[in-house]
């Protein structure tokens, strides 16, 4: 067992595997196509076919075949025993090694999470103009008393966009207080203390970003950026309200939970349950 463990730290050694295993936990639970990895990180299909079947053999990543196509994901199962051996076999649990606290000092495992509220949640895409404000305006309408929304991008742009407006409006939200922001807004000192963070597109998940103080659970809900859609204007706005209906299902499900009956295992896996439920076409 010691030497499986062996194996997977010498995997994570080298910085561009470390690097393709960081995207891909970020990505979580998506499967990712070697194309897009190379992409991200800028390597060769050749290198990054090593990359891959180090972190394979490993047992830290897995390969889903989808077709003709080999797609990859992190195996958390995996990742999780290696996690457990450092903290529990090498540290010997030490309490000041070991995260116990949620942003509010509730415990992360054992018991509720979250008996506080409301619950702030960031949604995070890359321009903050379409899509992470659609969750902003639908959570903050529906979520009631419970959570307080709010959207940044890691790009934003200067204005909203003009159709993903009128879809807002459309479906009865009130969009005079929405606005772009970037996601250091959130970082900087008196930003409140974040309890989820929702990236709903992939080029913002797959960003290297610093780590969220607090262990805020964090989720991926990527959805096809309808602002690069093309074609005529009744074409481009069924796909602004595909996206918008897409994430209000999600949205929706998600008010549903009780955070304060779960543990953040439980919070993580119910999060987790909703990136993977499939849209209607």
């Amino acid at each position: 067992m010691e030497s499986t463990h062996v194996e997977r730290l010498s995997a994570l050694g080298h910085p561009r595997r470390l690097a393709v295993f960081r995207m891909l936990m970020r990505r979580y639970p998506d499967a990712v196509p070697a194309g897009e990895i190379a992409a991200v990180l800028g390597a060769r299909a050749n290198t990054l076919s090593s990359y891959l079947s180090d972190l394979r053999q490993a047992g830290l990543i897995a390969q889903i075949r989808q077709g003709r196509s080999l797609l990859y994901r992190a195996d958390m199962e995996q990742a999780g025993g290696l996690l457990g051996y450092l903290i529990e076999d090498c540290c010997r649990s030490r309490p000041a090694l070991c995260p116990t606290s949620s942003p509010h000092g509730s415990p992360t495992a054992g018991g509720p999470f979250m008996t506080h509220r409301p619950y702030n949640v960031l949604f995070v895409c890359t321009g903050n103009s379409a899509r992470s404000i659609f969750a902003e305006a639908i959570l903050s309408d529906i979520g009631g008393d419970r959570f307080h929304a709010f959207s940044a991008g890691t790009m934003p742009q200067s204005q909203l966009n003009p159709m993903a407006l009128q879809v807002l409006a459309a479906n009865g939200h009130d969009t005079s207080c929405l606005r772009a922001k970037n996601v250091d807004e959130f970082r900087a000192p008196g930003a409140p203390a974040l309890d989820f963070i929702f990236t709903v597109c992939d080029r913002a998940a797959n960003e290297d970003c610093p780590a969220w103080p607090g262990q805020p659970i964090s989720g991926h809900w990527g959805q096809p950026d309808p602002v690069k859609v093309t074609g005529t204007e009744p074409e481009r706005r069924l796909v602004y309200h595909q996206v918008y209906g897409a994430l209000r299902r999600r949205i929706e499900l998600f008010t549903t939970f009780d955070f304060t009956t779960l543990d953040r295992l439980a919070i993580q896996r119910a999060v987790d349950d909703l990136s993977t439920q499939e849209d209607p076409q």
